[in-house]
């Protein structure tokens, strides 16, 4: 099934499988590895992306759903040379250990602060509610996002 759609600003065609994901679509047909298949249900974020400006769980969104819709991914955000602020807040802190949890949190605080510039730490935690880390213990996590809001950490 051809699925003809908008990712990062650039028209993309995915053939895909009438049942792929739209995580299976953006890693393995448009090679864009940021978004990370970790649970498959849901529950930890690491698939996080915008499909339509709303921020969603890409395991849980059918490939064909994205058709004719604008899909942003955390690789829109920042390039190796140029973080996005946000990602250049979790280097920072040094909320950044495994990675895998990153790309899901970076794109999920980048949502928050795109709605609200500066959230109170209770709002922080109810945005990133979503979202699973095992290794960093979130308080580094809550300095990246304060900093990136531009509050003292």
């Amino acid at each position: 099934m051809l699925v003809r759609t908008s990712v990062n600003g650039r028209p993309v065609e995915a053939d895909v499988w009438e049942g792929s994901s739209l995580l299976g679509m953006l890693r393995e047909e448009l090679s864009l590895p940021g978004s990370k298949n970790a649970c498959e249900e849901g529950e930890c974020g690491s698939c996080s992306v915008w499909l339509d400006g709303t921020l969603v769980c890409s395991c849980l969104v059918l490939a064909v759903q994205a058709e004719a819709r604008d899909v942003r991914t955390v690789e829109s955000l920042g390039t190796a040379d140029a973080l996005h602020p946000v990602q250049q807040a979790f280097v920072d802190a040094g909320a950044v250990q495994c990675g895998f949890c990153t790309p899901g949190l970076v794109v999920a605080v980048t949502d928050l602060l795109e709605r609200d510039p500066s959230p109170r730490d209770a709002e922080i935690r109810e945005a990133l509610a979503g979202n699973l880390c095992r290794c960093t213990g979130y308080e580094k996590i809550m300095d990246a996002v304060r900093a990136a809001a531009g509050r003292p950490t």
